[in-house]
């Protein structure tokens, strides 16, 4: 899949950035809350990949639909993951998070490799949900 590729008209579409995660994933989970902690400015929303919405993406883009080895950011109708998706979400967030995007110079299969060890990892390491991510009253405007 090549980063920055056109979603086909989709009813997410209409946000200008959305993060499409794992639902069941702690660790997934730990960097929804990291951004949501951050993301003062409500830049982004978020949905799980166990939607039908991104049932329907992740097909669209012939990516698995039952084994998540990423995350999605949808930005102004593109779509980015592994690697590339993380460093943009960072460059999008206040402080210094931004600096982070400097690593977008290293090769995106370095940075992809080191990425898909960490998802291959995640669930060993963070641990699974029996169920998707349920947010609070405070979040749920944030959850499409």
């Amino acid at each position: 899949m090549k980063q920055g590729s056109p979603v086909q008209s989709h009813e997410w579409g209409h946000y200008e950035r959305v993060i499409v995660f794992d639902g069941v994933c702690n660790f997934c989970n730990a960097f929804v809350n990291f951004v949501l902690a951050r993301d003062s400015g409500g830049l982004f929303r978020f949905g799980t990949l166990q939607s039908q919405p991104a049932q329907d993406i992740l097909a669209q883009l012939g990516l698995s639909t039952q084994d998540y080895e990423t995350f999605l950011l949808l930005e102004n109708g593109k779509v980015f993951t592994k690697s590339t998706a993380a460093l943009k979400v960072l460059h999008s967030l206040p402080g210094l998070w931004p600096w982070m995007y400097a690593f977008i110079i290293i090769p995106r299969p370095l940075r992809d490799m080191v990425y898909g060890i960490i998802a291959r990892n995640r669930y060993q390491w963070m641990g699974k949900s029996d169920t998707c991510r349920v947010p609070s009253p405070k979040e749920r405007a944030r959850f499409i």
